[in-house]
């Protein structure tokens, strides 16, 4: 038996519309680019109207952004408490990405992809990053029983961020790296002090 409340119809009508609407846009955005495709075309392939769209998502760039946090949090939050904080993101990071499926794979890829060439989203990027900075310093700090602006919580939680945004830059380039399997790699050489 599980204690996650199960989803009203409405609920999953909601989120399977929600899922349709982005992965219209992911498809329109690959075959026409990000600029020269418009919303009223994305609600037209998702059978939606473009009020619909927007109430999904508030702005085009949303379509293609993706706030991972809350399920990381989520899986952070199983973790067991006497886990150091880098080891305890490689746990969470690593039970959050063997997941996911290939499909949900393949469309971060081409998130990824369109967030680090399109300038718009480089900068909604940027502010999505900035987000999960500080929501992972704040469940570090819970984690550990200290402030949250505590420098020695901002400084590990910098290093985490640092370490994962090099892997996420790569993984850009090289769509068929392993990226499980490189974060866990990146992540464990951050634990054991990155000696080179």
């Amino acid at each position: 038996m599980t204690d996650r409340p199960v989803q009203g119809l409405r609920e999953r009508k909601k989120a399977k519309t929600r899922a349709l609407i982005q992965k219209e846009a992911l498809r329109l955005f690959r075959e026409q680019g990000y600029t020269a495709t418009t919303v009223e075309q994305i609600a037209e392939a998702a059978e939606v109207a473009p009020s619909t769209v927007f109430r999904y998502f508030p702005s085009k760039e949303d379509l293609v952004l993706v706030e991972a946090y809350p399920t990381f949090l989520d899986a952070l939050r199983e973790v067991p408490q006497e886990m150091g904080p880098i080891a305890a993101v490689r746990a969470a990071a690593l039970a959050m990405l063997e997941g996911r499926s290939p499909e949900e794979v393949a469309d971060g890829v081409e998130r990824e992809k369109l967030m680090l060439s399109v300038p718009e989203l480089w900068a909604a990027s940027l502010e999505n990053v900035g987000r999960t900075l500080r929501t992972l310093q704040e469940t570090l700090a819970e984690r550990t029983g200290r402030d949250v602006d505590d420098p020695e919580v901002r400084n590990v939680t910098g290093a985490i961020t640092g370490v994962v945004v090099a892997v996420w830059l790569e993984w850009s380039k090289d769509s068929s790296m392993d990226v499980p399997a490189e974060l866990d790699r990146a992540l464990a050489h951050l634990e054991a002090g990155l000696p080179l």
